[in-house]
């Protein structure tokens, strides 16, 4: 380092760019003197210089929210066998998880197998309601006439993974 060198660190870049458009140009969008700063720290711009100190764009995740989790849970019973609707419609189609998780994600069933393998992992027949909400719900695909289901491979968030856990024998 040559001896009028002073190095520097940021804690925070954008507060610190933020800091400097506003002494400098306070009309400058911020993500443009984002870019300056990175420029002038030898990168392409502030896309190059995250991805350079592997400052990934992924959130961290949620927690699961136990309670609703607990109160889902408690609509099936030892076997794992969903016993009836929730009114609130958000636990609902919390309760929809474990009965997608048990269906094969690689076979394809007319209307009377999903609604035989609905059947089987509930105590009470409403395969129709829970087709349409898990067809609505992006959970499950079929063809418009209704003759092929298949179920769509998503990944459940946090609460949906822990109740699949706890409920899924």
């Amino acid at each position: 380092m040559p001896r009028d060198a002073i190095p520097i660190t940021i804690e925070d870049v954008s507060l610190f760019a933020r800091s400097l458009r506003n002494q400098l140009s306070p009309d400058t969008p911020h993500q443009t003197t984002l870019n300056a700063v990175a420029r002038a720290a030898g990168y392409r711009n502030f896309q190059h210089l995250k991805a350079a100190h592997g400052w990934a764009e992924t959130p961290a995740e949620t927690p699961p929210d136990l309670a609703r989790v607990r109160r889902a849970a408690a609509r099936f019973d030892s076997a794992g066998r969903f016993t009836g609707w929730p009114t609130k419609r958000s636990l609902r189609m919390l309760c929809l998880w474990p009965i997608w998780a048990r269906l094969d994600p690689k076979s394809v069933r007319n209307e009377r197998e999903i609604s035989e393998e609905i059947h089987e992992l509930c105590t009470f027949r409403d395969a129709a309601g829970i087709r349409r909400e898990m067809v609505g719900e992006g959970m499950l695909t079929r063809t418009l006439d209704g003759s092929e289901y298949r179920r769509l491979n998503r990944r459940p968030d946090p609460t949906q993974r822990a109740l699949i856990r706890l409920v899924v024998p």
